[in-house]
């Protein structure tokens, strides 16, 4: 029977540490913990004393201090790893996890899974050649040296990238890898994890390449498993259910989707807010359960391709797209109206323009067939706007002759947001909410490909709350980033009280304001 070594990954909430040490234990396994170094040491501390008479638990000995991008998550990972092997001789799988991560099945039904396939579980894709990598640095986080974090030392992390571009200083891939690239979560059997830890005593150079390449935690294992195990023993896939907003941030899951993460094809879930007690607590009992029938519709897969509809984001903390070129200019003035339900936004753009004759477009970003001028063929394609988005906005700005501007844009599109506000125009941004019934969250998950028009009702109630939540999540975001002058609009407040948010966005008095949105239309679905 397989016995599984927990490689934990964590850096707070030492409560939650202990209760998921003690749940994975109790069915048998073991578990290795790496506590980031930089954490509170209090919080350490009470993990370490809370599992102190706990055999099947042990602590790498070696503590690091883990940063975002850098080697110093494989090196935990390894130094975590290390000590696992050795404390627990029994172990014959190695399966790595985060501290938010939570089982989505029972013990028994895990081991079975793995008793059951004589492989590797780890994403493993063609760095080259794959679509991992959809937007953002690709080649480049291999063939420069990165020795700063790009989050802490934004400053010196593009510098020294630009400065080595500027040298050609880039440098070979090692020959006898095909370097590969996937999801940083994995299960692999003991032998393999033996095979990476003799690869790194005796492969040095390959040591110092992955050192300075960037997000090694999404490579490094990736590349090496594929150079040791035969093909037909890796499946290329994780069993850790994880998903992504097309903001390039995991989607957190909460208590009401219970019933959805039970049906996905995987073993384990990542993030359960830490909020979500009674999430934790049913997938706590389910652990520790004797069940092993399960029904695996898997729309996860879809509502992961619904959340990624953009790709992966490469570069999270990318260079502002206006910083690179000239600006849009101090004396003009951008209002950014974003709203999930775009004929709601349109309606009141429209209202807008006849009102005051503020000119503008409608989710130019976000909408394939969005009605824009000829300005030369560089409207011609979503994917064309979205790369040359700064010289649109500056060619809108001139084809409509003017220094005030609108436009639409979708909530998911947190990412433009942020570079909108850095350059040295004006920028206002207004937000509608609104409310989603029931039929408009099902008619947004057909439109979206989440599930088909005929899906039975069981389906939608699964999905339904996550697409909900995704909603939720989106509008949070723009919220916490304080945006200087951000206002809101809203289908739950009094006209008087929307009046006075839309004429101080638009500067307009509040009689322009009132009679805009004199409609009663405006949220009609």
């Amino acid at each position: 029977m397989a016995n599984i070594a927990f490689i934990l990954l964590c850096h707070k909430d030492p409560g939650a540490i202990i209760e998921q040490a003690e749940r994975l234990t109790a069915a048998g396994d073991y578990m290795s913990i790496h506590f980031d170094a930089s954490s509170n040491a209090k919080d350490f501390k009470q993990i370490k004393d809370a599992l102190a008479d706990n055999p099947n638990v042990i602590f790498a000995k070696k503590r690091v201090r883990c940063g975002w991008g850098e080697w110093s998550l494989v090196q935990a990972t390894l130094n975590t790893i290390e000590v696992a092997l050795d404390a627990f001789p029994r172990a014959s799988h190695v399966y790595l996890l985060s501290g938010d991560c939570m089982p989505i099945k029972s013990a028994r039904y895990a081991h079975a899974v793995l008793d059951d396939n004589d492989v590797d579980y780890i994403e493993s894709f063609d760095f080259f050649t794959s679509d991992w990598i959809q937007t953002g640095m690709r080649d480049d986080r291999l063939i420069y040296r990165h020795f700063f974090n790009e989050r802490t030392q934004t400053r010196l992390f593009y510098t020294s990238y630009e400065f080595q571009k500027s040298m050609g200083w880039r440098r070979s891939v090692p020959d006898d890898l095909q370097m590969m690239i996937g999801s940083q979560w994995w299960c692999l059997r003991r032998t393999t994890v033996e095979k990476v830890l003799d690869f790194v005593k005796a492969r040095k150079d390959v040591m110092r390449f992955f050192r300075t390449t960037w997000i090694p935690d999404e490579t490094f294992f990736q590349t090496l498993v594929r150079h040791l195990v035969p093909s037909n023993e890796i499946e290329t896939r994780t069993l850790t259910f994880l998903m992504f907003s097309d903001y390039g941030m995991p989607v957190t899951f909460y208590n009401d989707q219970f019933d959805l993460l039970l049906s996905q094809d995987f073993l384990f879930a990542r993030k359960i807010s830490s909020d979500a007690a009674k999430l934790k607590a049913r997938l706590g009992e389910l652990y520790a359960s004797e069940q092993m029938e399960f029904q695996t519709s898997n729309e996860g897969h879809a509502l992961f391709k619904f959340l990624t509809g953009q790709g992966r984001v490469g570069r999270r903390f990318a260079p502002r797209f206006w910083e690179q070129a000239a600006r849009l200019g101090q004396d003009r003035t951008l209002y950014v109206i974003t709203c999930k339900k775009w004929h709601v936004a349109k309606r009141l753009r429209a209202r807008i323009a006849e009102k005051t004759g503020l000119r503008g477009v409608e989710y130019v970003f976000d909408e394939e067939h969005a009605e824009l001028p000829d300005l030369g063929g560089i409207q011609s394609s979503l994917e064309k706007r979205t790369r040359h988005r700064r010289a649109l906005m500056r060619l809108l700005y001139d084809s409509f002759d003017t220094d005030r501007m609108a436009i639409c844009l979708d909530p998911s599109n947190l990412g433009l947001l942020p570079d909108l506000f850095a350059d040295n125009c004006t920028t206002k941004l207004l937000e509608i909410e609104c409310n989603f019934s029931e039929e408009y969250l099902a008619g947004h998950a057909v439109r979206v490909g989440l599930v088909g028009q005929d899906a039975p009702q069981t389906t939608f109630k699964r999905v339904l709350p996550t697409v909900r939540e995704n909603f939720r999540h989106e509008s949070e975001q723009i919220r916490d980033a304080e945006f200087l002058g951000y206002l809101r609009v809203s289908e739950g407040m009094d006209k008087e009280a929307n009046s006075i948010a839309l004429s101080t966005f638009l500067d307009v008095p509040a009689e322009t304001a009132r009679d805009i949105l004199d409609v009663d239309y405006l949220f009609t679905d």
